[in-house]
């Protein structure tokens, strides 16, 4: 952590990486302790905070190799200068790749960067990030002239050169009180990237993933529009487990309240026509499709182009069937290609599923029944079945990022 005021970020984001059960060893500089007192990350690792490199009240054992040795992922908090060093345990819940080491640095100051460019190592900090053979990840944080000086411009595309992802930094409200570019991202955005590095072994990298995910929304006029209660939220997941896991990730989505997913290529739509278009467009270079979106069966069969307007009685809508997505995914599917639906049931539901499997001629179908409390729109549970030609299995209520881990399982399973 270093002289910044973003370092109260880093804070909340050690304590999102302990509650995700990762081993958190946290580093400092002597400037950064102006901003944020040590206990804070003491207390919230349990470890002692290293500020200086020749502390001789702490036993180091050449504490900089040591941590660069064993570490997954360094995120360094780098305004002026800093690293925190996160191992994370090989539990059930979070999978790992132990052979993979990661090294995240956020935010990165003009000075690190300038040091992690050429070579310096004259504190702790840079020292272990040079002793540090994983993979780092750099977060550009500062005023936006020092962003935008060539100087640091060049440096950063060094860092490219030398295999270190760069982190785009937001645009907003600088400590400076100037908006411009050169905001730290949110701690959400760089527990994304360290989740993408060291949450799963990466068993996709070579696939390539395409995800529909969301409501669309059919217009009547340019006020009201036929739409359903999907949030977009498994579909979201399924992207995001996907690129974790090394794969190649197309999402096309009508959702618009979700968080970009790391690392994903997103294709916005909004009318099931605006998706059947992308899908089209994208699925024939792709290796595993899954159809998450809920897409309207129906549309307007025409679009008035004012509001309309009350009248007296009733009002009927002529409406037209859409395109169904998955049934020409089915008809255009490569013997190589695995095509994975979805169905939203309220009875009859593994009947239902399977007449929807074969009618599709789609390789899996993820059922789940509305009426199953976990399993509804807007929950961040899903209770789902898996059914292919061989059989179903069933699993018990879930976080939807579990399920969405569930079904690449079972799809790489089937791909051999």
């Amino acid at each position: 952590v270093t002289g910044s005021i973003a370092a109260y970020k880093i804070a909340n984001l050690t304590s999102m990486l302990t509650k995700l059960h990762a081993d958190v060893h946290v580093l400092m500089t002597e400037n950064a302790t102006n901003f944020i007192n040590p206990i804070t990350f003491e207390t919230l690792t349990n470890h002692k905070c290293l500020v200086d490199t020749f502390d001789r009240n702490f036993n180091y054992n050449i504490e900089h190799v040591a941590l660069g040795t064993k570490a997954d992922v360094v995120l360094a908090d780098l305004p002026c200068s800093g690293l925190g060093v996160l191992r994370k345990k090989n539990d059930l819940k979070y999978r790992m790749n132990l052979k993979q080491q990661r090294e995240l640095a956020a935010p990165a100051s003009a000075n690190i960067i300038a040091k992690m460019a050429h070579g310096i190592a004259d504190d702790m900090l840079s020292t272990t990030i040079l002793a540090c053979r994983c993979k780092k990840i750099v977060a550009p944080a500062m005023n936006t002239n020092m962003y935008e000086n060539p100087v640091v411009q060049a440096n950063i595309r060094k860092l490219r050169e030398f295999g270190m992802e760069v982190i785009e930094p937001e645009t907003g409200l600088l400590a400076c009180k100037a908006v411009g570019r050169g905001k730290m991202p949110s701690e959400e955005l760089l527990l994304e990237y360290i989740l993408k590095e060291i949450q799963y072994p990466h068993d996709m990298v070579g696939k390539r993933v395409l995800v529909t995910a969301g409501a669309t929304r059919e217009s009547l006029d340019p006020v009201r529009f036929l739409t359903n209660h999907s949030t977009g939220k498994m579909g979201y997941a399924l992207a995001a487990v996907a690129a974790r896991r090394g794969a190649e990730v197309t999402l096309v989505t009508a959702a618009e309240n979700l968080r970009a997913v790391p690392g994903v290529r997103v294709i916005p739509v909004v009318s099931a026509a605006d998706m059947f278009e992308a899908v089209r467009g994208n699925a024939g270079g792709q290796d595993i499709v899954v159809k998450a979106a809920a897409v309207a069966d129906y549309t307007p069969a025409e679009v008035s182009g004012q509001k309309m307007k009350k009248r007296d009685g009733d009002l009927s809508i002529p409406l037209v069937r859409t395109t169904d997505i998955l049934a020409w995914l089915g008809e255009h599917k490569r013997q190589d290609q695995f095509i994975c639906g979805f169905s939203m049931e309220t009875e009859n539901l593994l009947e239902n599923s399977r007449t929807k499997l074969e009618k599709k001629n789609v390789d899996m179908i993820a059922a789940n029944d509305l009426r199953v409390e976990g399993a509804g729109f807007g929950t961040d549970t899903n209770v789902i079945t898996l059914i292919t030609p061989e059989g179903t299995e069933e699993f018990p209520i879930l976080t939807k990022e579990e399920a969405a881990g569930r079904i690449f399982d079972e799809i790489l399973k089937r791909m051999g």
